[in-house]
């Protein structure tokens, strides 16, 4: 598309491109199974790593925050089985809402944190069956 822009009593003509938006992509932040890839800054998987003050636990078992903040919401409870994709919380830090999604199914064992409770970054969330 080209365009006239006036500047300074000059006028140019310029060609703009728009160009398409890509898609947005939902983070996951559970970690994987040990043959899947790890994200950057993930610790490795298979054995137990103590993060933040938790105590050692099994990374193949946890989901850790993302960030810090506080949860804003929370749609999971102990017992519940939860498929890839499944909303599991909102964290809210710097009045962005960040998802935290299910990348595999799995049965929640517990839910560590509660609405309104302020979460660190790496802290434990949410442990697996």
């Amino acid at each position: 598309m080209k365009l006239k822009v006036t500047v300074d009593g000059k006028v140019y003509e310029v060609e703009v491109e728009v160009a398409p938006e890509p898609p947005p992509t939902l983070p996951t932040f559970l970690v994987q199974s040990a043959s899947a890839s790890m994200p950057a800054g993930a610790a490795p998987s298979g054995g137990a790593a103590p993060t933040n003050g938790d105590e050692a636990v099994d990374e193949d078992k946890v989901c850790r925050s993302p960030v810090s903040g506080i949860m804003v919401k929370s749609n999971v409870r102990p017992g519940q089985v939860i498929q890839p994709g499944d909303l599991l919380f909102v964290l809210e830090a710097m009045k962005m809402e960040t998802e935290i999604t299910a990348p595999i199914a799995g049965k929640v064992a517990e839910v560590k944190v509660n609405v309104g409770e302020s979460v660190k970054s790496g802290q434990v969330v949410l442990t697996w069956a």
